[in-house]
Order: structure tokens, then sequence, then C-alpha cells
């Protein structure tokens, strides 16, 4: 038997294959993890006489060596109706958005190291590192249906430009470190040709540069034989926040030859309102203190002196908020909720951004810091739009087709 204190659930590359292969065990996409998994687990993955090996012929193979990865809420869909692959993974939002269409996740990636701990509590599944390294590609199973991916907003956010460029710093694909990530999904998508393709960015994606940068995008796409569908889109549809992001989603011309007949859902102005979201009973911890609530308010003034509408951001209960952001833990001021009586504002909790996102409640924040759970909420997707995106995704995928 194996030593328990052998292996165990990290935050590492060791961890990531034995997951993806507990993951993927019974399945076609075993075999891309199986090797490595079993030098790992060594003698529970040996094989006996009649060819069969140990405890990894038997169904609960994993489970009773790793009970913690029974305990997740967001486990793998059993008969699943297609593949797919989360890049850049974050919290998960895409993954829940595809296994509530049926989907199986055959591989993710992460490079953030408390992202993956939120992703294993949610998931039982470490995602691997760094994608643009050949190692980590080599991980991807060969055949999967749908490539998703949000890659880095950073260097074509607006907020993100603006920094850069105070900074002296390149942006879009001069930026060295995240602009080129896109080449690397389009050299996955070249390299696996999955049937369809779902990216998500910032909505200036579209403006950056003079267009340049879209341009470029759009056509290393088109070049790679695939129909291109984007939009604009606003996640107050679905949740109560002003959100922005632009859904690019792409088909194999070789596999629906241009005739797929993709439309993206509807959009309507917003239906839910901000009180929805929060708790009735909130710790005081978020509650802003004098010092800080006297500064934005001091901020806000001088900044309208001179013409300009930075400032905080107090809510109507009744209405939407602002966009968050992954900066909000250092002060909230862009999401502010207004109390009773004289109290300052408070902030919003980690749960209730995530619910501002479109987490359901049993999505676990737990494993990692308030600062950390800020930052992942505020660079995450909204779930329920993402769901929508996929449902439409999908209803093309997973229906019998004459292209072929």
């Amino acid at each position: 038997m194996m030593n328990k204190n052998k292996f165990k659930i990290d935050i590492n590359e060791e961890s990531a294959i034995v997951t993806h292969y507990l993951q993927c065990k019974d399945s076609i996409y075993e075999e891309t993890y199986k090797k490595e998994a079993a030098a790992l687990l060594g003698e529970e993955m040996k094989e006996g006489e009649d060819g069969q090996s140990n405890m990894a012929s038997e169904p609960s193979f994993g489970w009773s060596l790793f009970p913690e990865l029974t305990r997740i809420p967001f486990p793998c869909v059993e008969n699943p109706k297609f593949s797919f692959i989360d890049l850049f993974a974050g919290m998960g939002g895409f993954r829940i958005a595809m296994q509530t269409q049926g989907g199986k996740c055959v591989f993710s990636s992460e490079w953030n190291e408390f992202a993956k701990k939120t992703y294993l509590a949610n998931f039982g599944e470490v995602p691997f590192g760094d994608i643009t390294k050949e190692r980590t590609k080599s991980f991807i199973p060969e055949k999967f249906d749908i490539l998703c991916a949000g890659f880095p907003c950073q260097p074509f956010s607006i907020a993100g430009v603006s920094k850069k460029n105070s900074l002296g710093r390149a942006t879009g694909f001069k930026d060295k470190t995240q602009g080129t990530l896109f080449f690397d999904v389009a050299d996955i998508i070249n390299r696996h040709r999955p049937k369809a393709f779902f990216l998500e960015n910032v909505k200036n994606l579209t403006s950056h540069d003079k267009g340049n940068t879209f341009r470029v995008i759009k056509e290393t796409l088109e070049e790679l034989n695939y129909s291109i569908h984007y939009q604009v889109m606003d996640g107050q549809t679905y949740v109560p926040q002003h959100r922005e992001r632009i859904m690019i989603v792409g088909f194999d011309k070789n596999v629906f030859k241009g005739e797929e007949k993709f439309v993206f859902p509807e959009q309507h102005p917003a239906t839910r309102a901000v009180k929805e979201i929060l708790d009735p009973n909130i710790e005081d911890r978020y509650t802003l203190s004098d010092k800080l609530w006297t500064y934005l308010q001091n901020y806000a003034e001088k900044h309208k002196a001179k013409g300009n509408g930075f400032g905080y951001g107090l809510v109507d209960l009744n209405g939407i908020t602002r966009t968050l952001s992954a900066r909000y833990y250092k002060d909230g001021s862009e999401i502010l909720i207004p109390q009773a009586g004289d109290r300052n504002p408070r902030r919003l909790s980690p749960r209730e951004c995530a619910r501002l996102m479109g987490y359901p409640d049993e999505y676990i924040l737990s494993a990692v810091s308030d600062v950390q759970a800020y930052r992942q909420c505020g660079n995450s997707v909204v779930v329920p739009l993402i769901t929508a995106v996929s449902e439409q995704i999908t209803k093309i995928v997973c229906k019998p087709r004459r292209y072929e």
C-alpha cells in the first residue's frame, strides 16, 4: 500500500497530474495522465497478473486515498455530452457554465497559486500552471470539443493601459509577459482543432490601438479556418452589476462549413437589484473607518473640482453596481453600500461579491483569504452570462450534424 504521507494534494504539478487522472479515469482521456500518475502513485497503480491495476481498477480508487476530493460542490458530470478545456481558469466560472450544459472538463490551467486553491476546493482538481510552457501544453488531451479561455485582459483593459502608459511600459501585443498569451490560445486551437472555442475579454479589446489589436485577434482566428462571432455583452442582464465584456465564439469550418447559425442570447436591462445579494446581518469589519470614509469623500471632491468623474460609488439598493474590480479589497470605493442611521457605508463581503458575479452560495471561498477572494471575484466572469452563451454554443456542438 502507498504510504499516505508519500503524496498529498498540494498546489503543484504532481497534484495537477493526479487530480486530472482521477477526474478523467474510465474515460478516453485517462491515457493522457495515466503514465505520469502511475509514477507518482506507485504501488496503487501497479498492474497485477491479470493486467489490472490494484486499487486503480476499483471505482472508488482515488477517493479512498484523497477523501477531500469527494467533498466538493461541483463534481464532474456523469455521462457527459461533450468535453472542454478551461484555460486561465481563475475561479472556474467557465467550468460551472460548461458543466451546467453537461460538459466534462478534461484539462485546466491557471498560473495564480491562490486561484488554484479555490479551484481545487470547488472542483477537486489542481489546474496546471504556465500555459506558455511546452511541458504544460503536453498534458492537453489530443482531442476535445470546446476550448474556453478568459485570457488575461490587463494589457487591453482601460485601467491596465492607463497604468502601463504611466509606467512607460508597452501594452497589448507589445506586452511580452501577458499580451502575447492570446497567441498561446491560438496555438492550442491550431494544434487540437476543437469544434468550437469561447473566449472572453474586456470591452476595450475592440478599441485598443485604434482597433488594430482586435483586428489581429480576429484575423488570426479566421486564418485557423474558424467562423467568428463576437459581441459586447453586459452582465446586468443576469446580475445587478454593470459589467461589459466581449464574447468571442468560433466554430471549426472543417466541421460546420460556416453553417452553424450561432446567435448570442438576447440582452435586456437589469431586472435584479443589489439588495437581493446583500446579507441582512453583516460583520462590522466591512464598515469603512472614519479615516477611510473621510479620505474617499475628500478625494471625490478634489476630482469633482477639476471636472473629473473619479470618486466612490454609493449604490442605490434598488439599482445595480459599477463594475467590480480586482482592486476592490483595497478600499471598496467603486461599490459602497449605504447603511442606516449615521453609520459609514460598507464594502461588500467576499460572499456578496461572489453573488454579484453570479456564483451560487455553495461555492467555496474559504480556501483563501478575504483579500484573495476579492481579487478572484474581481477578475472573474459573470457566471450566468457565460452559462447563457455556453448554452447557445453547446446546442450547436452537441446536436446531430449533417455537415460531416
